[in-house]
């Protein structure tokens, strides 16, 4: 009787380089069957109504936000349960976030969610949280800020991130890049910040 010379559990699992093979080739299928098909979804790759790019400020504001570190205590994803939608509002979907790169949904809640915070409270109220949050919660530990309300924006820097972003399809036109910097002119970091901020979420509200 000749010896079954095929794929069997015992050659498989002594055999680490083919192990590691076939572990990446499924890997590998499992994620294009799951990621592939999303690219040709309208829901997860057309703005919903109301959504538009980012302003010139809201831009850097947002580069600001990353820039330090913000995503790491705060996520912007509404979960579609009726606790989330209760406390925060309507659950998130792909289309709010189209214009995004990258998106900063996260999962991470030391703070709130601010995915609808945007409108929520006034921008003076933001300064004052952003200097130092314990003036308005008592039970914060969050860090202050204060070195962004005297950091000035230089109004070069909107273009050149405006045109990159159009390469990767956000639909800046060539007007709005070349007058991108005077939005910029005599604002702070600060400033930018909570214009990010009091954007978030208001498509859907």
């Amino acid at each position: 009787m000749s010896e079954n010379t095929g794929f069997t559990h015992e050659k498989i699992e002594t055999n680490s380089f083919l192990m590691i093979v076939l572990i990446v080739l499924l890997v590998a299928i499992g994620g294009l069957v799951e990621i592939v098909p999303l690219f040709f979804q309208h829901s997860t790759t057309k703005p919903i109504e109301g959504v538009k790019p980012y302003e010139p400020l809201r831009l850097v504001g947002r580069d600001v936000y990353i820039r330090e570190g913000c995503y790491n205590c705060h996520s912007q994803m509404i979960r579609p349960f009726r606790a989330e939608t209760l406390r925060y509002g309507p659950y998130s979907v792909a289309g709010e976030f189209v214009y995004d790169h990258p998106f900063q949904w996260g999962s991470k809640r030391t703070g709130p969610d601010l995915a609808r915070v945007g409108g929520r409270y006034s921008d003076e109220w933001h300064r004052n949280h952003l200097n130092n949050p314990r003036d308005l919660v008592p039970e914060s530990n969050m860090p202050g800020y204060p070195w962004l309300a005297k950091a000035r924006l230089d109004p070069a820097i909107a273009a050149p991130r405006m045109a990159a972003l159009r390469k990767v399809g956000v639909p800046y036109t060539d007007a709005e890049i070349a007058e991108a910097g005077k939005q910029l002119e005599g604002k702070t970091e600060q400033d930018a910040l909570i214009a990010y901020l009091q954007g978030l979420g208001t498509a859907r509200k």
